[in-house]
Order: structure tokens, then C-alpha cells, then sequence
């Protein structure tokens, strides 16, 4: 069973060249599927169409095996997203709370204040977002992800801002996820990180997948991710 299967999906802005051509791939239930791509691959482009933030144009995506665009789907899915805007208005435990509600959840407090202090932000939890550093609003996103554990967590360079120490603490969280069978696609430029817990590797370039494979497989091939990356943009192949 995939908890996301991409089958056909191409996605162009106006007359430009398209953003995305033909990708398919899945992440099967239960896994730690990296995304990368140099700018401009359509990495953001492909994460948007799943969570239906932008109207596919053809192919198919399902999420858990139902139309990416059903109600049901959608609340199966949580989406992290690479920038940090979040209602400045409310404090952490209002924002959590509110997305606690729109998957029909209640926020568990005592758990929320446990993640707080293992991401170093004790005492912060009943503190307007205004007041909060990049990083802290990175570690609410994430935070509040770990809390809904949906069937599938969408992360699209949230990691970026945080410190070494709340890294470490999300790898193992992540992993935790898929340890109890729930699934992640995790869009990230730190290859380090990619190695150390993705089970697969989507790699995208001009809206098309160059790679998609056991991460164990392409860095025995390459040596590593960073190596392989490096190696096709510098090539004709592009």
C-alpha cells in the first residue's frame, strides 16, 4: 500500500516551460521518501498539486489509495511548509490547537509541552508566534506535525533555520514516524541527513524524475547524494 502515489503528473505556469512533466513515483506506507532537486525543479511545484494548493492539470495523485482532491484525503495529510508565516496573532498552543481542529483532533497539552522542552522552548508554548525566533516558529511547524501524526507528513525545507541539536531530535521523531507505519516525504537540501534516514530517494531536475531508488543503492553507485547531484548537473544530460 502507498500512503502517496504520483502517476503522470506534468503542471505548467502559462506558456513557460512546464514545471513538472510526466513525474511518477510513490511513497509506500510505513517510509522515509527524500525529495531533492536544484531550484526550479519543481520540488514545491509537485508538493502544492498534492495538497491540491494548486489544480492539477493531468495525471493522478491519491493519497492512502483516495483522490487527492477528497475531503477524506486531505485529512490524512499534513503539509510543512519552507516558510515560516505563521498567524503572529496567536500563540503556539492556539496555532496547534487550531490545526488540531481541522483534522477533527484535540491538542493533547501535556504532550505539546513534552515536544516544547525536548526542542528547547520550555516555557515558550503560551507565547505569541510575534514573539518567536525563525527557528522557533520552524520547531512549532514541526511540532505541530508530530502532534496530528497524519497518515502522511509533507516537509518542504522546514528542517532549514533549526539548530544541530533540534535536528537531531526531528530525525529521530521522523523515524519514529515510520516505525509506526506512517509515512514521510522529506524535501531537503542536506544530503547528510537524506543518508542517514531516508529509505528511498526521489531526485527531480526541469520537472522530471532523474533517479528514484533505494538510498543504500545510489550512494553505493555514486558515493554519495551530494556526489550524484553534482555529477548530473555538471553533465550534458540536463
Amino acid at each position: 500500500m502507498n500512503d502517496l502515489e504520483i502517476t503522470g503528473l506534468t503542471y505548467s505556469y502559462g506558456r513557460e516551460a512546464k514545471a513538472l512533466d510526466g513525474v511518477g513515483f510513490a511513497v509506500p506506507r510505513g517510509s522515509i521518501v527524500g525529495l531533492l532537486g536544484p531550484n526550479g525543479s519543481g520540488k514545491s511545484t509537485l508538493i502544492r498539486n498534492v495538497f491540491d494548493l494548486l489544480r492539477s492539470q493531468s495525471g493522478t495523485i491519491t493519497v492512502d489509495g483516495l483522490p487527492h482532491t477528497a475531503p477524506e484525503a486531505k485529512r490524512k495529510a499534513v503539509y510543512l511548509s519552507s516558510n515560516d508565516y505563521l498567524p503572529e496573532f496567536l500563540t503556539a498552543a492556539e496555532y496547534t490547537a487550531m490545526i488540531a481542529r481541522f483534522y477533527g483532533l484535540e491538542a493533547d497539552r501535556e504532550s505539546a509541552l513534552d515536544l516544547c522542552s525536548r526542542f528547547a522552548m520550555d516555557g515558550r508554548y503560551d507565547d505569541l508566534i510575534e514573539d518567536y525566533s525563525h527557528g522557533m516558529r520552524k520547531k512549532t511547524q514541526l511540532m505541530t506535525a508530530l502532534l496530528v501524526r497524519r497518515r502522511l507528513t509533507v516537509i518542504d525545507e522546514t528542517l532549514n533555520g533549526i539548530d544541530l541539536e533540534a535536528m537531531h531530535l526531528a530525525e529521530k521523531e521522523l523515524a519514529g514516524l515510520r516505525d509506526d507505519g506512517l509515512s514521510v516525504l522529506l524535501c531537503t537540501h542536506d544530503f547528510p541527513v537524506l543518508e542517514r534516514l531516508a529509505d528511498r530517494i526521489v531526485f527531480l531536475d526541469r520537472g522530471r524524475v532523474v533517479h528514484d531508488a533505494p538510498t543504500a543503492e545510489l550512494v553505493a553507485d555514486h558515493g554519495s547524494l551530494d556526489t550524484m547531484v553534482r555529477s548530473h548537473l555538471e553533465s550534458g544530460d540536463r
